[in-house]
């Protein structure tokens, strides 16, 4: 059984690693076998929605994320950027795997268009809001800045990392993006959202920039000591307000 969607993101808490529904989907990408998640919508699908993990890799965390948004009434495919099986634990690992796509941009890009056609492929479904979680979240906007995915309707991130890679513009984005940032972000400084929004208002992009008052890096993330409620249920309400406005609603 699935959890119900928002009954509340409390509840969701507790219930979030156990209740899981979907399938796993292995596929190929540059000769590497990847493994990500397919959950399919409850109802008639409203679209597709592609998550992308943060730097622990492809965990039930983000399998629950792509549950709710099943709930939603989406297609939710929560992809794989490191490789099957391949799930740091310690911090060092961590940082060793997301440096390998920050250094090799054009792979990250690559995983990720190349999960997008897996998700499209599996789900049926041609429009698609990508989003992600930290690491996730920077990854959403390095395709942000390519303009290199088509039929992509809006990006979004969640305390995602907001830097932008020198030489780089938002010149190509080709829909619009959410930004959700915590005010007491430690690690991510908030003036890099207002750089950030800067950048965007310079391309003439469509954007929103929201921050969360006493929100730290990674506020979503249930039962860590980070997680802050109010801020991850306004968060996952301007998200899908969001996806209903770009997606389409019942």
């Amino acid at each position: 059984m699935r959890m119900p969607i928002l009954a509340s993101l409390a509840a969701a808490s507790t219930l979030a690693l156990t209740a899981q529904a979907g399938e796993t989907v292995t596929y190929e990408v540059g000769g590497e076998t990847f493994e990500g998640y397919l959950a399919e919508a409850t109802r008639d699908s409203k679209g597709l929605v592609l998550v992308i993990h943060d730097w622990d890799g492809l965990t039930d965390y983000e399998k629950t994320r792509a549950e709710m948004l099943a709930d939603a009434g989406y297609d939710a495919f929560a992809l794989d950027l490191y490789g099957k099986e391949n799930r740091p634990e310690t911090t060092e690992g961590k940082k060793a795997e997301t440096g390998k796509l920050y250094n090799d941009r054009e792979l990250m890009r690559t995983r990720i268009l190349a999960s997008l056609d897996k998700a499209r492929e599996v789900s049926g479904e041609t429009d698609a809001v990508v989003m992600g979680y930290c690491f996730g979240g920077g990854a959403t906007l390095e395709l942000v800045r390519s303009g290199e995915a088509e039929n992509v309707v809006g990006y979004a991130t969640f305390h995602g990392s907001l830097d932008t890679p020198e030489g780089q513009t938002y010149d190509a984005v080709n829909a619009p993006v959410l930004i959700m940032h915590g005010g007491a972000d430690s690690g991510i400084p908030i003036s890099l959202a207002g750089e950030l929004a800067t950048l965007l208002e310079e391309a003439g992009a469509t954007y929103e920039l929201q921050v969360y008052s006493g929100a730290p890096h990674a506020w979503t993330v249930f039962g860590s000591d980070r997680y802050q409620q109010l801020a991850d249920e306004k968060s996952w309400d301007a998200f899908m307000d969001f996806t209903g406005r770009y997606l389409g609603s019942e």
